[in-house]
C-alpha cells in the first residue's frame, strides 16, 4: 500500500528532518510510528499526506508516486492532526462532517450518505447539531475522525490523537482506531504515548533523529524503546503480560 524509498527532507533552515527512510506498509497495517520529540514523526505523516514535497526519494501510495503533485493520491489518505480545532471548519457537528463530501463534487444523495454514515459509525448522530465549539476534547477528535472517515480515504495517518485527552477519551478513541483497524483500514499513528495503542499494533517503527533505528512486532522492540526517548508500556516496566487500556 506505502513504499517509501530513501526519502530526505531538508528544510529552509537547514533542519535535516528525515535522512534516507525506506518503509513498506502493507494494506490494513496497524502501524505505530514512535520516538522523541523532533524525531520525524509528523514530518513523516505529511510526506505521506501529500503536504510536503520530499527533498529527494520517492513516496509511492497504490502504486502512484508523489502524493504530493497528485489529488487522485491524496483522496487515498485522511490525515487527522494532533490539534483538531486546527481542521474542524465546520458550525456544528453535521456541517463539518459533510464539509470534505462537500468538496468532491459528490451528488447530494451520496453525500447525506456519507455524512450519515460517518455520524454513525463515531457515535456522533445524537449530537450532529451542537455547535462544534461546545465539544469536549474526546468529542473533537471523534468529529476529525468522522470527517476523514465521509471523505473514504483507504489510509488514516493519526498524528499525536492521544494528546489532550483525559482517560475516558483517551478509551473512547483507541476504540474507534481498533474498529477501524479491524474494518480493513491501514492506520499509521505518530505517537511518544506508546503505551496507549502498542497492545493493539502489528507493527512498531521506532525513529531518532530523522531515521529509522528499528521496526518490527511490538514485543521484540519494548526492551529497545528506553534507549530512543520513548517510554515503555507500564506492563513490561512490571514484567507482566500485554495490557490493553481498552481492558477494565
Amino acid at each position: 500500500m506505502i513504499e517509501i524509498q530513501n526519502l530526505h527532507l531538508t528544510y529552509p533552515d537547514g533542519t535535516r528532518a528525515l535522512q534516507g527512510l525506506d518503509l513498506h506498509v502493507p494494506e490494513g497495517q496497524f502501524l505505530l510510528i514512535c520516538g522523541a520529540n523532533g524525531s520525524g514523526k509528523t514530518t513523516l505523516l505529511r510526506l505521506i499526506a501529500g503536504l510536503l514535497r520530499p527533498t529527494s526519494g520517492t513516496i509511492s501510495i497504490d502504486g502512484k508516486k508523489d502524493p504530493y503533485a497528485s489529488r487522485e493520491i491524496r483522496q487515498l489518505m485522511g490525515m487527522v492532526f494532533q490539534d483538531p480545532d486546527s481542521q474542524i471548519v465546520g458550525e456544528t457537528v453535521r456541517e463539518d462532517v459533510a464539509f470534505g463530501p462537500e468538496n468532491l463534487h459528490l451528488s447530494r444523495a451520496e453525500m447525506d450518505h456519507r455524512v450519515q454514515w460517518a455520524l454513525e459509525l463515531m457515535n456522533l448522530r445524537g449530537i450532529a447539531e451542537k455547535s462544534c465549539y461546545l465539544l469536549s476534547g474526546g468529542e473533537k477528535k471523534r468529529l476529525a475522525i468522522a470527517g476523514v472517515l465521509a471523505m473514504k480515504p483507504r489510509i488514516f495517518l493519526l498524528d499525536e490523537p492521544f494528546s489532550n485527552l483525559d482517560y475516558p477519551g483517551v478509551r473512547e478513541v483507541l476504540g474507534h482506531m481498533v474498529h477501524l483497524h479491524q474494518d480493513g483500514y491501514t492506520l499509521l499513528i505518530a505517537t511518544h504515548e506508546v503505551e496507549k495503542v502498542i497492545a493493539h499494533v502489528d507493527c512498531v517503527l521506532i525513529m531518532h533523529q530523522g531515521r529509522i533505528k528499528a521496526s518490527g512486532p511490538a514485543e521484540a522492540l519494548l526492551a529497545r524503546l528506553p534507549d530512543f526517548g520513548v517510554r515503555p508500556p507500564c506492563y513490561a516496566l512490571a514484567g507482566e503480560a500485554k495490557r490493553s487500556w481498552l481492558r477494565e
